[in-house]
């Protein structure tokens, strides 16, 4: 079992009960997914991308990532109908827990000035959203394989009713916000 995993069930479910006043173990928030998304606007051109933005994702969390198409036609952007313009992988269960406790001990320090992630990433329904510049922070990737830095969107998706709920149980897991 994950070592994250296990001390979120041996230690931060009761104390995220004591803190929020739930009367139920089951009322606790939890993590249920994480959403990693890399949006190409250059692979309009050069569909390659798209095959090294999946390879990118699918190195980085050990499953393999689903090209991700556009739904409409915008004539100012050069995207027709159906022309894949990224990549995306959801993550559960075990594969979930092992790629955030590799995102927050190992990829995050790795940021050069990194002061923490910011507060303001949260949606109002206990989901929090952050950015990365560049792939490069995850040991996976083979600096000299890249043509290009791209960056990506990171989604952890909670069963938190609120923000608070849900920044109370990300303080608990690690996440390292902004002071």
């Amino acid at each position: 079992m994950n070592k994250l995993k296990d001390r979120y069930l041996k230690e931060i479910v009761p104390a995220l009960q004591k803190e929020l006043g739930l009367g139920n173990v089951m009322e606790v928030p939890r993590l249920e997914k994480i959403v990693l998304n890399m949006g190409v606007g250059e692979a309009t051109g050069n569909q390659r991308i798209i095959e090294e933005v999946v390879g990118t994702l699918t190195a980085i969390t050990g499953q393999k990532a689903v090209p991700t198409k556009s739904k409409k036609a915008i004539s100012n952007f050069k995207i027709r109908e159906g022309l894949s313009i990224g990549a995306k992988v959801t993550l559960h269960g075990e594969k979930m827990w092992d790629f955030l406790e590799r995102l927050i001990t190992i990829a995050l320090p790795r940021v050069r000035d990194f002061r923490g992630i910011p507060k303001r990433g949260f949606d109002g329904n206990g989901n929090y959203t952050f950015g990365v510049k560049e792939q490069i922070m995850f040991l996976e990737i083979n600096y000299d394989k890249i043509s290009q830095l791209l960056g990506m969107d990171i989604t952890l998706v909670t069963s938190a009713k609120d923000d608070e709920s849900s920044r109370a149980l990300l303080t608990a897991l690690g996440m390292p916000f902004r002071k």
